[in-house]
């Protein structure tokens, strides 16, 4: 069922792809955009790549931090794998709703209870949410104009997103911050699956959610006593965010172009990805190209934009999408090995414990 729900995901994130190419294509002769982009300098094209890189890198930073603190050693490499299979499974489910539930299942095959997994995602969500609520924030009071360029149509999906984007805030902090709601909520879950009968053993579902949220718990509590690490990922977290929506910048000073300073393309691009952050679309995609090219016209011009919007996707989201995958199909391939090793008699000498292998 879950391959099925995938193999449907990818169809229809090709299908958006191919619909949205030839929507940005119909009126741009492909000579003139091949003309333009041969022109582009290829080092900013490169040092966009490294921004991406650094998204994806910060994320894994943040993991690492809270897993420590929740009582997992875990390396870096292994943190920057899950965080891939994120932005995979993000970039090909609506909303982005498949990225989390795919680290927490990666991080449980190595031994850390998805309780603790779940909480790690949330608090980098809420610091995800956070920090686009505030650049957006920080455009309404010292730069509206660049607000009202946005025009009508994406203002509204601007509020639209903004208040989605509030509402999950406030509902992850009331399950981090109030175990008791957590609880309540997932007992009735529970309760709705065993009544439409997807529940079908309730008594050993019981036992297993109430093992999960006692961990949930431990690590809720933990978390508490250590509001010492929120200062930490909100400071990584502004870096993440600055370097993705730094990429259509350094598209802009590959095209050769000048008059806008870095300030005014970041946060209009950070206004964009409010906006079109919670449609349910895979990977945004449709909706992304049409508030690039809506958003960013007045930087470079009617002219430019189609090949810009192309060069900035293909950098943020189509060539991450495809190493993405392939880190993905490797955590997959390495925790199937993992399930399928039979274990060998150790010889090291009772109490001596070996290191945890790296990803």
């Amino acid at each position: 069922m879950q391959k099925r729900k995938n193999c449907l995901s990818v169809g229809l994130l090709v299908l958006l792809m191919a619909a949205t190419g030839v929507l940005l294509l119909r009126d741009q002769p492909l000579s003139r955009l091949a003309g333009i982009l041969g022109r582009i300098h290829g080092g900013f094209v490169a040092l966009g790549l490294l921004l991406m890189l650094a998204f994806v890198g910060c994320e894994a930073l943040c993991s690492r931090l809270v897993l420590a603190r929740l009582g997992h050693t875990v390396p870096y490499r292994r943190c920057l794998g899950y965080s891939f299979t994120g932005f995979y499974f993000s970039s090909i489910t609506p909303s982005a709703t498949g990225g989390q539930p795919a680290q927490v299942y990666y991080m449980s095959k190595d031994h850390i209870p998805a309780a603790h997994g779940a909480l790690n995602m949330m608090l980098l969500a809420v610091c995800y949410q956070v920090t686009v609520i505030v650049y957006a924030l920080a455009v309404l009071v010292l730069r509206f104009d660049l607000l009202a360029n946005l025009g009508t149509g994406l203002g509204l999906l601007l509020l639209f997103g903004g208040g989605v984007n509030l509402l999950l805030t406030a509902g992850m902090l009331g399950l981090m911050f109030l175990p008791n709601v957590a609880r309540r909520l997932m007992e009735r879950v529970l309760g709705l699956g065993v009544r439409l009968r997807l529940v079908k053993d309730a008594a050993a579902a019981r036992t297993r959610l109430e093992g999960q949220l006692e961990e949930y718990r431990r690590g809720a509590c933990c978390l508490r006593q250590n509001l010492s690490l929120l200062p930490a990922l909100a400071g990584i977290t502004v870096v993440q965010l600055t370097a993705l929506f730094a990429v259509p910048y350094v598209v802009y000073l590959a095209f050769g172009l000048s008059g806008f300073g870095a300030l005014d393309i970041i946060c209009t691009q950070a206004l964009v990805t409010l906006a079109v952050s919670s449609l349910p679309l895979p990977g945004a995609v449709g909706a992304s190209e049409g508030g690039f090219v809506a958003a960013m016209t007045l930087f470079f011009g009617a002219g430019l934009v189609t090949p810009a919007v192309l060069v900035s996707r293909g950098v943020s989201f189509y060539s991450f999408l495809l190493v993405s995958g392939g880190v993905t199909l490797y955590m997959h391939l390495r925790s199937r090995r993992k399930d399928g090793a039979v274990p060998r008699p150790s010889l090291a000498p009772k109490g001596v414990r070996h290191a945890a292998s790296g990803l």
